[in-house]
């Protein structure tokens, strides 16, 4: 309650990706996230009585079991029946939600920030991440509660019809199920599980299909999720593949719904060479039949003229997993993801997965008898320059005719053979020029001589 009476101005919970923030500050201290809980309970009512029903999961972060038990009170203290899920990845969440009925899923998770923070992501039985429309209503609920509602009692704990280990075993088995019979037997496996939610899961999936599996960076300790290790910090990852004479090593971030790889010689797969490798198998088993992958603008442009060179069109979308999801919807394409390693089939799953990701890699390179260095033959990564120029205003480079100039002059010189990304930073007074072309030489030339232009003209 707002201790001097003055109405607190509505404040926007949701960004790209759920809600985020530092654990135990608003919005992720426990009024507001019993509010965001009983706010649910109330969207998801049903009209014929029938009580609503929530699955909760958590990454490994202290602060998950305290903000997974304040959602749960509130949801509770709305009349919906919670069952918790325990310590589980992302789309493991996604995946049980649909699988078992519930009326929706929440993943107490903040990916591959540090431990300090945390967040909750909200799961439609589709599998599709809450829309705006519930978000904003979701919003008005909390702001009301903020003013001043009285907090509903909280109701005592209810009957479980599922524990944590059966729906982690369901995961799992839905997993295996759309590789059956491959057998990773002799495959040497080196998994970095960033000591996130894929700490126990993914060593005991690769293991149960025969791997030898060794696992690094398994040992949560609720502090050392994604801390030097995970598919943000890969040194470790490549050390290890190359003491064990691995044949791939596969690093996730804190919840698994991205996975980056390491190929037998220690050299980095990300998820460009990955939608590579996938796009041409999929392409070679008639299973791309628009012919078209869906990546974002920060995706290499080597990789949009190598699928071009095999007759696929690469189709570019804003930055963000939830804009590639909405693409591949739109077009009806079967494969998308990002740069970083969030991965999209489609048919399979509307979230990233990256224990389903890296079993599809394992598979094409038992089915074609390749190493993983050799799948990626023929995807060349261009050389990338990025040049950020502090500006005093952000405006639209179109509208400054000396900046569109210089920019139709650089898109002409490497029209074919390269490609500018000229835009602001969404948080700072930035412009930002990247190019990538076949010669450094030539695009550290070229994103030069525009930077000196927007800085004439916008520093």
């Amino acid at each position: 309650m707002q201790a001097s009476g003055q109405e607190l101005k509505p404040t926007k919970l949701f960004g790209t990706d759920g809600i985020r923030g530092v654990a135990g500050e608003f919005p992720l201290d426990s009024p507001t996230v019993r509010s965001i809980g009983r706010s649910l309970a109330r969207l998801f009512a049903k009209p014929d009585g029938e009580q609503t029903r929530f699955v909760v999961g958590r990454d490994t972060r202290e602060s998950g079991t305290a903000i997974e038990q304040a959602l749960i009170e509130g949801a509770r203290s709305g009349g919906a029946a919670c069952e918790t899920a325990g310590i589980i990845t992302t789309p493991g969440v996604a995946f049980v939600t649909a699988n078992d009925g519930y009326d929706a899923g929440v993943v107490i998770s903040a990916s591959h920030n540090p431990f300090q923070d945390n967040g909750i992501k909200i799961f439609l039985p589709t599998g599709k991440k809450l829309g705006e429309d519930f978000e904003k209503r979701i919003e008005a609920d909390v702001h009301s509660d903020r003013n001043g509602e009285v907090n509903p009692p909280e109701l005592e704990g209810q009957a479980v019809s599922h524990t944590p280990e059966e729906l982690h075993s369901e995961y799992l088995d839905h997993l295996r199920a759309h590789f059956a019979g491959l057998d990773l037997a002799g495959m040497k496996i080196v998994t970095d599980c960033a000591n996130g939610a894929a700490s126990e899961l993914a060593p005991e999936l690769f293991s149960s299909l025969g791997a030898d599996v060794t696992a690094i960076h398994f040992q949560p300790d609720g502090r050392n999720i994604n801390e030097n290790c995970g598919s943000l910090h890969l040194e470790g990852l490549r050390n290890a593949v190359g003491a064990h004479g691995a044949d791939i090593g596969i690093a996730f971030d804190g919840d698994a719904d991205r996975s980056l790889f390491v190929d037998e010689k220690g050299n980095l797969v990300d998820g460009d060479a990955v939608l590579w490798i996938l796009a041409c198998e999929l392409a070679r088993k008639g299973e791309l039949k628009n012919r078209k992958v869906v990546a974002t603008v920060m995706s290499n442009v080597g990789l949009e003229i190598a699928l071009r060179g095999r007759g696929i069109e690469l189709v570019r979308t804003s930055v963000g997993d939830k804009y590639v999801l909405d693409e591949l919807l739109r077009s009806g394409s079967e494969l998308g993801g990002e740069q970083s390693g969030h991965i999209i089939f489609p048919k399979l799953s509307l979230v990233g997965d990256g224990m389903l990701t890296a079993l599809f890699v394992l598979s094409i390179m038992r089915s074609n008898r390749k190493r993983l260095s050799e799948l990626i033959e023929g995807f060349d990564r261009y050389p990338q320059v990025l040049v950020n120029v502090r500006v005093r205003e952000k405006r639209p480079f179109d509208e400054v005719s000396t900046i569109k100039l210089a920019a139709d002059e650089v898109e002409r010189e490497l029209e074919g053979r390269g490609r500018l990304l000229l835009r602001y930073s969404g948080t700072e007074n930035l412009a930002r020029v990247m190019i990538e072309g076949q010669d450094q030489e030539t695009i550290d030339r070229l994103a030069g001589r525009l930077a000196d232009v927007i800085r004439t003209e916008l520093a």
